[in-house]
């Protein structure tokens, strides 16, 4: 075989070894609906759905996290909180974000694996999501009349489909747990008070809250030290 031909041969080896590689990992981390529902049943999945709110709220996986894969500032926040030591199911409509998200979380240190033909495939196979469900709106003098003038309050504004709030429920457990007698938790949904947040320009979660004598004396959104929190009682 002359220098020439050798090669070519050699380029065409190389080009075959790094197409069959990249096939058997999208083949690894694309799972089929069986494969996807197997793996968001085990007790260290986190199932995370990378659509818009509204396509949340249309009808989601149990459990499952949001972090809206065209919002990127949003997205990376959020996901800043997942736990890398556990496993991240990703899922959106037809699979094509929540394949793009799975290829982002991989290459930043994740264990990803996506829904194949997303919620189409789901339901296409007959597995059930869970509805959103019609909440009663809480009005500003619903909410102030939970902010006692003579307490110090922390309200807690979160959504049970945000990561950066459920590493925070701990936190805040603890809290509460030693340093109790100091202030009073008011927990908002703002998942589903979107209203209140709207007056109130809670547009992230979580965001916390402190009044003093029934006015707002300090906020801040994300994840805040338990130290933080205490120091601003």
């Amino acid at each position: 075989m002359n220098m020439k031909f050798k090669n070519i041969f050699t380029g065409l080896f190389f080009l075959t070894g790094l197409l069959s590689a990249c096939n058997s990992n999208t083949a690894t981390t694309n799972l089929s609906v069986e494969a996807f529902e197997k793996g968001v049943a085990e007790s260290n999945a986190q199932v995370l759905d990378v659509r818009t709110p509204r396509e949340y709220e249309s009808g989601h996986l149990k459990n499952a996290l949001l972090a809206d894969w065209n919002n990127q500032d949003e997205f990376k926040t959020r996901v800043a909180a997942l736990d890398k030591s556990k496993p991240v199911y990703t899922y959106c409509l037809s699979g094509g974000r929540s394949n793009a998200a799975t290829e982002w979380l991989i290459e930043n240190g994740f264990t990803a694996y996506n829904l194949a033909g997303g919620t189409i495939a789901w339901k296409g196979a007959g597995k059930s999501m869970e509805q959103a469900s019609f909440v009663q709106q809480t009005s500003l003098a619903e909410y102030m009349a939970q902010i006692p003038a003579d307490k110090t309050v922390l309200v807690d504004f979160s959504a049970v489909w945000c990561p950066p709030c459920k590493v925070m429920e701990p936190i805040l457990d603890s809290l509460v747990k030693s340093n109790g007698a100091q202030f009073v938790l008011v927990k908002i949904d703002g998942g589903n008070q979107i209203e209140l947040c709207q007056q109130l320009k809670v547009d992230q979660f979580p965001t916390f809250v402190i009044y003093k004598q029934g006015k707002e004396v300090w906020r801040k959104q994300g994840i805040v030290d338990a130290k933080e929190l205490v120091s601003n009682f």
